[in-house]
């Protein structure tokens, strides 16, 4: 017996412009259905396999039908669930609730917008530090402060009014928060692990750090200027800036200005610790092979930074008033700089007299 009534058979055939077909023709064909039907769900469920899914959906049947040569169901389905009625006088009838639909409705009503398949793109979020005026990032406008903002003040010279800006907050995803939160923490507090390490190898190679490099750079500056007592966090911010400058996917040369006064600094720091057994020597090593790593790298950009240094150095070192520690880091900077800072060094008077007559203009 057939699992398709011939009551179905019957409403199809009125369906399709046939109103009486007997019962007999009806209880031949039902069988015919149903092999029909489990021959197009047999085609449905290997073309749902193929395509390495679970769920069963309705381009697997329009395959199907493809395969059998019979012509697809054209249109898309949405996606709530479909609502069947009993039939009026059938037990185990049961059809769509399909409304009637005008076709001035349809005409006259906005085109839907084509479904997507679902793609990754790739996309600029920012190009060494501007952010790229393309449909997947944010407006411009969005960024910006709205006009109640600003507040209005008078000069003291001639009272006019000027608009004063409110800085505009730089947004991070929630990603990258939670990766500056986790270094920050490791560096002050958790330097001689091992995962300190594995964040070091992270810094010095993954691409995705741009946007952080400005935090990173305050970050150092503020806590160096903080922590001139504790030699470990000293160490641990030193190496986190020798990583952001081994890393090839970051622009770091706007922000020197704000890392090289923090390895000047650990470099002819009058003390580095709180303790006298600290070797603050080490330190003052490292620091001033990161400034001769910013010399080679960056000396064709600001053609006169290995200069400026130079000076400074040997400013330190000609001082009587410095203490020893200051003089061993001053020497330690000029010979990490090569033989022309070496050079100048050996003719420090020259430098000496000519800055002091700047000075004195």
């Amino acid at each position: 017996m057939s699992i398709v009534p011939k009551e179905t058979i019957e409403v199809i055939a009125q369906s399709v412009g046939i109103p009486s077909l007997g019962a007999d023709v009806a209880a031949a064909l039902a069988p015919d259905v149903e092999y029909r039907l489990r021959e197009i769900m047999q085609e449905s469920i290997k073309c749902m396999r193929h395509a390495k899914r679970t769920v069963l959906t309705a381009d697997d049947v329009d395959s199907a039908l493809s395969l059998r040569n019979v012509e697809p169901v054209y249109g898309f389905a949405s996606g709530d669930p479909l609502r069947f009625k009993r039939a009026v006088g059938h037990k185990d009838l049961f059809y769509l609730d399909d409304r009637e639909v005008d076709f001035k409705e349809i005409i006259e009503a906005p085109l839907p917008k084509a479904p997507l398949d679902t793609a990754v793109v790739a996309h600029w979020l920012a190009i060494e530090g501007v952010q790229p005026a393309i449909p997947e990032n944010p407006p411009i406008d969005a960024i910006i402060p709205p006009a109640e903002n600003k507040r209005s003040e008078h000069g003291k010279d001639d009272g006019l009014a000027v608009d004063v800006k409110l800085p505009v907050k730089h947004v991070l995803s929630r990603e990258l928060q939670m990766y500056f939160d986790k270094i920050a923490e490791l560096t002050m507090s958790r330097s001689d692990t091992p995962l300190f390490k594995e964040a070091l190898v992270s810094l010095a190679k993954d691409s995705g750090l741009h946007p952080l490099v400005p935090y990173f750079s305050y970050f150092i500056a503020d806590e160096v200027t903080r922590s001139l007592g504790d030699l470990p966090v000293l160490f641990a911010l030193m190496r986190v800036v020798r990583s952001l400058l081994h890393n090839p996917h970051i622009h770091i040369e706007p922000y020197l200005h704000q890392l090289m006064p923090s390895m000047i600094t650990c470099i002819v720091a009058k003390r580095l610790g709180h303790r006298l057994s600290d070797n603050h020597w080490e330190l003052r090593d490292f620091s001033a092979n990161l400034v001769a790593l910013v010399c080679r790298r960056f000396g064709h950009v600001y053609h006169n930074l290995q200069n400026r240094l130079t000076k400074t150095l040997i400013h330190a070192f000609l001082d009587p008033a410095k203490s020893l520690t200051q003089h061993y880091g001053a020497v330690q900077g000029i010979s990490a700089l090569g033989p022309s800072a070496a050079a100048a060094f050996a003719q420090p008077r020259d430098i000496y007299a000519t800055s002091g007559a700047r000075t004195a203009a």
